[in-house]
């Protein structure tokens, strides 16, 4: 071992000594003390850093927190009043850095993401005591990235979205979907799209809901594993576009709303972001069923079997709101001028008509056919959907052949078609208004401009439904967006005549509550029966399955309108007089009951057919049962759904009931096991005090 030690006076180097024994502890007692205190100083040093770390730490938590909702780097959570977390939402397209975030009164911002720059915050509101509110956007600062977040719905019942063709009560989340847009569509033809009546809200049986806003270019997706709905902004390969005059950044953004119950978190949605209707439909039309041509006729429909068929409704004692003249009246489709072969004298048929008592409402859509002889019209006054470029039309295929598609945003041909369809009501002494088919978005070409630009195509679909206001009393629609306050029928897609989920007669009331819970009350069901397409039918061919027949009949009584197509007298006196005696039970039961709630729904929006958890919020099995409905909060019906059963389970909530046959139960809620109901019988349950 080397030492270095100090030179002499004269700078020379000293020689070399061995020190004492005391001399040489003491020196080393010394090292272990200078060792201590530094140590002791670097103790002290990290404690500090480590309290910072730690107090900097408990800020940036509290930073990223705001009322009930914890905001993390991959997703934010929201809990309940009682601390259970109650909502999950987690970001897909990419994690904030939560050092770029900061907090401003109730607003929680961030600028960054791990890899580039956005626009993110989260406002909470509290509109009421017992609703909280967050809004929450993200804006991707960059073109062609498109923002995803997933929401979870593990152990949830989730309500609400679209009309589906397998309706289900709560949704089932199936496979795997990459998001898809948003828009409304023809279930019958595309099994897999979303239907003509959707809107972009959902609500939870924790009393959670979630309202998209109309802004985003919105793509729905969903993944069974995960147990999540996949929320998606983007324009790049979309129907959506961008505002012209800004930067193609994606924006999703969406309130999510949580409640002390379902029901109030609903009514709170409904009042707060739905439009209303700002009148009643007909009430006759409540009252008395409606009688279709399509189904008994389909477009071999003519003058001798309109004649006929109202004949045989009178000579039957069955009453009528209106008689519906379906497809193929017209020369060609496209065309408002009657077929003078298959309707060789119309002026003299609806004159007739009108003696005998019946009004008329006619079947029409937004084609117009190549061959029509309104195409050329139409080509020469631009009222039709064009292609991108904007000069010629751009012609779609449809179930009657390719044509164009009127252009509703163009007022000039919003003006032509209307008068059109006033010509027909003012010709003839008893035609009272029409049955709007088809407007769905998925008929709108790929690639399409409009005299007004669609940023989200499914405008086109509001836009085709403000045609029937004119008409509204009796005017019935397929599709609805954005359009609770039309203040017409809306009715559910085509069914099979078939018993099951897909578009059969267990689908219905699924449907029915789905639409309901979208704001769209004044509700029509399909024809009794179903459509009885070939191969699509249980039965024979030409009439639906007798028992499916008469369980549909018993089911469409309850319904707030009822529509015949096949009669019942095509089948055998019992059935006659079955359909007598629910149509007769429609008129004194249901209807007083679906005409006061009516009413209510202009002020409130509320749901005239309810789930059963609407009175029983804190019932998990409520909030299963698909197979019952309520009309208002009184009145519980439970059809029989199922070939060849004279008997169901039943489930009665809390509350004292009384049967239909005068039977009281008052110890629920409880399950009523193989029911008995004859064939010719409904179950219905009345809540009495």
């Amino acid at each position: 071992m080397y030492q270095v030690v100090p030179g002499g006076a004269d700078g020379t180097l000293g020689h070399h000594h061995e020190g004492s024994p005391m001399k040489q502890k003491m020196g080393k007692e010394g090292r272990q003390m200078m060792i201590a205190g530094m140590l002791g100083v670097v103790l002290v040093i990290m404690a500090v850093v480590a309290w910072c770390y730690y107090s900097s730490s408990l800020r940036k938590a509290d930073l990223l927190k705001t009322e009930l909702l914890d905001l993390h780097h991959d997703g934010f959570l929201i809990r309940g009043q009682a601390g259970s977390v109650v909502f999950r939402m987690a970001f897909r397209s990419g994690s904030l850095d939560l050092d770029s975030c900061s907090k401003e009164g109730t607003i929680l911002s961030c600028d960054r993401s791990d890899s580039r720059k956005l626009n993110f915050f989260i406002q909470t509101v509290r509109p009421k005591d017992t609703v909280m509110c967050y809004r929450v956007r993200w804006e991707e600062l960059e073109s062609d990235q498109p923002v995803e977040h997933a929401m979870s719905y593990n152990g949830l019942h989730w309500y609400g979205g679209a009309e589906s063709s397998a309706q289900r009560w709560p949704i089932a989340i199936e496979g795997q979907q990459e998001p898809k847009p948003f828009i409304t569509s023809d279930v019958y033809s595309n099994r897999r799209d979303f239907g003509g009546i959707l809107e972009r809200y959902w609500l939870s049986s924790n009393a959670t809901a979630i309202k998209i806003n109309d802004s985003v270019p919105f793509h729905l997706g969903w993944d069974d594993q995960e147990m999540t709905m996949r929320f998606q902004a983007r324009y790049q390969d979309s129907p959506y576009k961008p505002d012209p005059v800004q930067p193609a950044y994606a924006e999703l953004s969406y309130r999510v709303c949580v409640g002390s119950d379902v029901t109030s978190i609903h009514k709170y949605m409904v009042r707060r972001y739905f439009n209303k209707p700002n009148k009643v439909p007909s009430e006759v039309v409540f009252r008395h069923p409606i009688w279709s041509t399509w189904a008994l006729h389909k477009t071999t429909v003519d003058q001798e079997k309109l004649l006929a068929y109202a004949g045989n409704i009178r000579k039957r004692g069955f009453e009528c709101s209106h008689l519906e003249l379906d497809d193929r009246y017209t020369s060609g489709y496209g065309e408002f001028n009657f077929d003078p072969i298959k309707f060789p004298n119309a002026t003299d048929m609806f004159r007739q008509l009108e003696v005998d008592g019946f009004l008329v409402s006619l079947w029409t859509h937004p084609f117009v056919n190549y061959d029509s002889v309104n195409f050329g019209i139409g080509l020469k006054r631009g009222l039709f959907v064009r292609q991108p470029e904007g000069k010629l039309p751009a012609l779609v295929s449809w179930w009657n052949g390719v044509g164009a598609i009127l252009d509703f945003t163009n007022p000039a041909a919003r003006e032509w078609y209307s008068s059109q369809l006033c010509a027909l009501k003012d010709k003839y002494a008893s035609v009272i208004s029409f049955k709007f088919d088809a407007g769905e978005t998925s008929y709108l070409p790929q690639q399409f401009s409009t005299f007004v630009p669609l940023r989200d195509p499914s405008l086109y679909t509001r836009r085709y439904t403000e045609m029937a206001i004119p008409f509204r009393e009796r005017a019935e629609l397929r599709v609805g967006y954005q359009s609770q306050n039309i203040s017409c029928f809306f009715r559910i897609i085509d069914r099979d005549s078939v018993w099951g989920y897909e578009l059969g007669l267990k689908s219905i009331i699924p449907a029915v509550l789905t639409i309901s819970i979208l704001g769209y009350q004044f509700v029509l069901p399909d024809m009794i029966g179903g459509n009885v397409y070939p191969n699509r039918t249980d039965g024979s061919q030409r009439l639906p399955d007798r028992e499916l027949y008469i369980r549909w009949l018993e089911l469409s009584a309850f319904m707030p309108a009822m529509r015949f197509s096949i009669p019942p007298w095509d089948y055998d006196d019992k059935v006659v007089n079955i359909a007598r005696k629910f149509t007769k039970l429609h008129e004194t039961l249901v209807a007083p009951r679906v005409l006061e709630l009516a009413k209510e729904v202009l002020d409130t929006g509320d749901p005239i057919i309810r789930p059963l958890w609407w009175i029983a919020t804190d019932d998990e099995t409520a909030y299963k049962i698909d197979s019952q409905f309520l009309i208002g909060d009184d009145l519980m019906v439970a059809p029989v759904l199922e070939h060849g059963k004279q008997e169901r389970d039943i489930y009665l909530p809390a509350g004292r009931w009384r049967s239909y046959r005068g039977e009281y139960y008052d110890k629920g809620p409880m399950h009523l096991t193989d029911y008995h109901v004859d064939l010719d019988d409904i179950a219905y349950f009345e809540w009495v005090q």
